[in-house]
């Protein structure tokens, strides 16, 4: 099994923290999920998982509820208040199948609720939608963060622009006079190639222009 130290860790597939105390479980669990491209690290009690967590955050949990160092349920309160920045998502696996149980699972911020005895497909494809949606949000998140940075990286012009009638300069938000230009290249990502019109070039040189029709 790969876990946080194992050399895939440099590699991108998701990581899977199975937690549970009975090492059949462990390894049911992992021979249902290893066809996958999923890294493992595997916690046999709460002091484990955290130390598992603290050296990488895995993108699921597989809990049981059950361990003989803490309640299931109070632990995933407890890691997702501490990695209430990070979407982190619980699935609980237990044989606790009342109805309150599953309840309170949720309530404790689990995104599943798996009961054993459980068949192998369900918990294959439980756990291939929460990981997908977990990845999917965290594309969506890169992207949305991509996206603002872009729009403050772009300036615009809006709104009305006080120009002066004669000289065409353009009043700032400072109240202070400036060339058009310069205000327009502070206000976008526009640049300037000066050069004269035909009717400027009549008006400031009509012996340059004379020479042209000759």
């Amino acid at each position: 099994m790969n876990t946080p130290d194992s050399p895939a860790l440099g590699k991108k597939d998701p990581l899977i923290l199975i937690v549970d105390d009975v090492p059949e479980n462990v390894e049911i669990l992992y021979s249902v999920l290893a066809q996958n491209p999923y890294r493992f690290a595997i916690a046999l009690n709460a002091a484990e998982m955290y130390k598992a967590i603290e050296k990488e955050v895995p993108d699921l949990i597989l809990l049981d509820v059950m361990l003989p160092d803490g309640d299931g349920f109070a632990l995933a309160e407890d890691i997702l208040s501490v990695h209430n920045d990070y979407y982190l998502p619980i699935i609980f696996i237990t044989a606790r199948a009342h109805l309150e149980d599953k309840v309170r699972g949720f309530e404790a911020g689990g995104v599943d609720y798996i009961t054993k005895p459980f068949e192998d497909a369900e918990v294959s494809i439980r756990v291939k939608t929460h990981v997908e949606l977990k990845l999917a949000r965290e594309q969506q998140a890169a992207l949305i963060q991509q996206l603002q940075q872009a729009l403050k990286e772009v300036k615009q012009l809006r709104g009305i622009i006080p120009i002066c009638a004669h000289c065409k300069k353009v009043r700032n938000d400072d109240g202070y006079w400036m060339q058009v230009e310069h205000y327009v290249s502070e206000h976008s990502e526009a640049e300037f190639s000066h050069g004269l019109c035909p009717v400027c070039m009549n008006e400031m040189y009509p012996h340059l222009s004379e020479e042209e029709e000759e």
